[in-house]
């Protein structure tokens, strides 16, 4: 429906003069453009349109001119407003095809299709159509004017309110949309782990935020003092090639001095191209450099600057995971990986494991040299090992440090294996100075030959490595199943001990000890014994050398000790007043610095005689270290305990050594008692152990006794005293009192 008023722009005298000073105070104010403002006119005059293109013709608003799209009718309007989104003004008839035609698209441009940044105009021929006023406020329609009010400089006017409007609210949508990418890109950014990862992900995500294609790089220092030197670390686009390169070696002049100047000023750069410097507090730094083929406008200034805060801040999260890492997956000393890196790195060779081979190289007497010569010195050695290594295996193969003085090399075998390593050790090294003379011992393993896999592989290179160790110092040994199953089964064991003890799965015995003559009991031997879960007994012999080796004797050793005075207090209260209770004491237990505390405290708590127990130590253990043993033996003397020396003429005790230690027995090796029924040799030992102790004033015992003629053959030689099988096998507590009131057992 066409309007019936005048459709004709008017113009008033003094409407030139206006426009010239409206537009020259634009031109002066805005940014010159050739982006054109576009203007919908939406109208069923025909001749509306050509008065209003005419009157608008040759004008700039801020800057830029305006570009006019007709429409006839409300549903062509709607179908050329549905491909056409960059709209800023739409000039609207009220009355068209219907009398709320024009308000019906209006509902629709707002609603249908979603454009809430294009600048509405109601213009209108019959006031009597005007919208009303909630109308205007819920479509957020500009301004209503009746036809005959829209001289050319008030229409002028009215468009120049409404794209300004237009701009405002375009800003804005691009400040939020901004906002948005910053957060969604801060978000992704938070994840990346690693620096070059993190740079690739800045990169990206600025290029996202501006708009513009990937093309660029990101330069970053690679050390962790500020000085260090500068790397590309990301690139995308014409500079993908220079990844990796050291800033001053940077082909491309220009971008090689600008980048130079960002990091000289520290501050970002604009022009050609953008360069944004990014430093945190530790003081290193990261520059991005991205093509831009365009001025940034205010909008992008603000939220890079925004964004920049949230980049320094990652930048910061990734020096200190990167630190981190570093010091959780290297060795700081040696540069090396460490052993948790150097699993990931056989995980790895197992993908295709067919001529790889696993060394574990350990320096003989490695402590001594820090003892020796000071920790600054061994660690210069470690060094020189390291650099030694390096130029003789280090082609194709990996090391790590996997102990203190342990090292892990992997690779092809032609160049892991023994005889290459031993080759490394031939000559001396020069430290500081110094020429040392060292070796290393070496288990290797071959990763074809194992179903191991990541730390089950060093435990068979460490297998190895102690199979070697038992050859000699320097020698080396290739790991075999049969080793590993050896190995698990002694683990299996151990574990299992663990448990029992636990679960008050082992208990003692006591095996009679007597005098031979007479067959009067004098005293018992407390004697440790396992039987797991399903019943099964485990010889001591099985398991008191993994206790030993484990620690675990420690704890087992105070049971034993507590349980044993337990025992002989309740025969003191039965009137064995008399009655000598003796308990073995490991090599572990008698170093252990509590060992003496220990034993005050089982007799404290049990309240026995202490002249009844007696403490059993190996004859190597007596001979081990004169001063600690010495000192031990005096303190548990000053406890009123006896001590003797169990297996005696198994080791190389002198009699000058034996001399000087307070110990009140000598106990006679099984081994020698039974060589004694067979043999001279055996009784000649017995008998130099019989008149050692006659001669020292030592009362002396024999244990193994399993038949009468050595138990006749022992009295002849002057012993008295014996335990054996002859006597009584190890019985619990309840069946060795039931022997001593001799009860049939």
């Amino acid at each position: 429906m066409s309007d019936q008023q005048s459709s004709e722009i008017t113009e008033s005298p003094g409407d030139d003069d206006v426009l010239e000073f409206l537009e020259g105070d634009d031109a002066a104010a805005a940014e010159a453009s050739a982006h054109p403002w576009r203007v919908l006119i939406v109208d069923d005059d025909s001749d509306v349109h050509k008065a209003t293109e005419l009157a608008m013709q040759g004008l700039q608003i801020e800057g830029r001119p305006l570009q006019f799209l007709h429409a006839s009718s409300a549903a062509q309007a709607r179908d050329l407003m549905s491909r056409e989104r960059d709209l800023a003004v739409v000039l609207l008839d009220v009355v068209m095809e219907s009398e709320d035609a024009g308000l019906q698209l209006v509902r629709c441009i707002r609603h249908d299709l979603d454009q809430h940044a294009v600048r509405i105009v109601l213009r209108t021929g019959q006031p009597g159509y005007a919208p009303e006023i909630e109308t205007v406020r819920a479509f957020d329609i500009n301004d209503y004017k009746t036809k005959s009010e829209l001289t050319r400089t008030r229409l002028y006017t009215v468009l120049t309110a409404a794209i300004r409007s237009y701009r405002q609210i375009q800003a804005l949508e691009s400040a939020r949309h901004g906002l948005e990418m910053i957060v969604q890109a801060s978000t992704e950014l938070s994840r990346l782990r690693g620096l070059s990862h993190f740079a690739d992900g800045v990169l990206s995500q600025i290029c996202q935020v501006l708009g513009v294609l990937p093309a660029g790089l990101v330069c970053a220092q690679m050390n962790e003092d500020a000085g260090g030197p500068w790397r590309v670390v990301a690139s995308a686009g014409q500079y993908a090639s220079m990844i990796d390169m050291a800033l001053k070696e940077v082909p491309v002049v220009e971008v090689r001095e600008r980048v130079q100047l960002c990091v000289k000023q520290r501050e970002t750069l604009e022009g050609d191209s953008l360069c944004l410097y990014f430093g945190g507090a530790s003081g290193r730094g990261m520059v991005a450099l991205i093509e831009l083929p365009r001025q940034l406008d205010q909008v992008e200034r603000q939220l890079l600057r925004a964004f920049s805060a949230n980049i320094i801040t990652g930048l910061e999260n990734v020096l200190l995971y990167s630190q981190l890492m570093d010091q959780a997956y290297n060795d700081q000393l040696l540069r090396l990986p460490n052993r948790t890196r150097f699993i990931e790195l056989m995980e790895r060779n197992l993908k295709d494991p067919v001529g790889i081979c696993l060394a574990l190289i350990d320096i003989d007497d490695f402590s001594d040299i820090n003892d020796a010569f000071g920790h600054h010195f061994g660690d210069q050695v470690l060094q020189a090992v390291v650099a030694r290594l390096s130029e003789s295996l280090g082609l194709n193969t990996s090391m790590a440090r996997v102990a203190a003085d342990a090292f892990g090399l992997m690779g092809p075998e032609e160049i892991v294996n023994g005889d290459a390593i031993t080759g490394v050790f031939f000559e001396p090294f020069e430290v500081d100075g110094e020429r040392l003379q060292l070796s290393a011992t070496t288990g290797l393993v071959r990763l074809s030959e194992s179903s191991s896999v990541g730390s089950e592989l060093l435990l068979d290179a460490q297998i190895a490595l102690k199979r070697a160790k038992q050859q000699h110092r320097g020698s080396s040994q290739y790991f075999s199943p049969a080793m590993g199953t050896d190995a698990r089964e002694r683990f299996k064991l151990l574990k299992g001990l663990r448990a029992g003890f636990e679960d008050n799965r082992l208990f003692v015995v006591y095996q009679p000890q007597v005098d031979m003559e007479s067959g009067r009991a004098l005293g018992a031997e407390a004697l440790l014994r396992w039987r797991t879960e399903e019943g099964k007994f485990v010889p001591p012999d099985q398991f008191i050398p993994l206790a030993e080796q484990s620690g675990l004797i420690v704890s087992i050793g105070e049971f034993v000790l507590r349980t044993a005075c337990h025992q002989l207090k309740r025969l003191e209260e039965q009137g064995w007043t008399d009655f000598r209770m003796c308990v073995n004491i490991s090599l572990a237990q008698f170093r252990h610095a509590g060992f003496i505390e220990t034993l005050n405290a089982a007799l404290r708590d049990t309240e026995v005689n202490p002249n009844n127990l007696e403490l059993e130590i190996t004859e190597s253990m007596a001979m081990e270290d004169a001063d600690l043993v010495m000192g031990l033996l005096a303190s548990i003397k000053r406890t009123g305990a006896t001590v003797a020396i169990d297996d005696f003429g198994t080791g190389f005790s002198s009699l000058s050594q034996l001399r000087q230690l307070e110990v009140d027995r000598l106990k006679i090796d099984r081994a020698f008692v039974r060589e004694a029924q067979v043999s001279s040799a055996g009784s000649t030992i017995a008998q130099m152990v019989i008149n050692l102790g006659r001669s020292l004033g030592l009362r002396v015992i024999a244990e193994g006794i399993e038949t009468e003629e050595q138990r006749q053959q022992l009295l002849a030689l002057g012993c008295l005293e014996g335990q054996g099988y002859l006597f009584a096998r190890p019985v619990p507590a309840d069946q060795l009192e039931r022997w001593l009131r001799k009860e049939p057992l």
